[in-house]
């Protein structure tokens, strides 16, 4: 799968510590591949964000991220935090 990032998401990445930047980008790296997405949690979401998906880091931390219209096999990852990231 190919992955693209939104300039927000480059920066809420960059403000967390140095361990959940590694933890998130190996996360990231599973998630190229759709046979990983039940372990990573991957979901719709409502509300606000109707159209969108999310997938957890860990227990605390989310990517809220869509797919391109192009093709659901390119993703914009948008958002990552705790979750607050998901009334951004």
């Amino acid at each position: 799968m190919e992955i693209s990032y939104t300039s927000a998401f480059v920066r809420m990445l960059k403000s967390l510590p140095d361990d959940l930047i590694e933890e998130a980008l190996e996360k990231i790296e599973q998630f190229r591949d759709p046979a990983n997405h039940d372990r990573l949690k991957v979901h719709k979401l409502g509300g606000r964000l109707k159209g969108r998906y999310g997938f957890s880091i860990n227990y605390r931390i989310r990517v809220v991220f869509g797919y391109t219209e192009s093709s659901p096999k390119e993703a914009v990852l948008h958002a990552i935090g705790d979750h607050d990231v998901y009334g951004r």
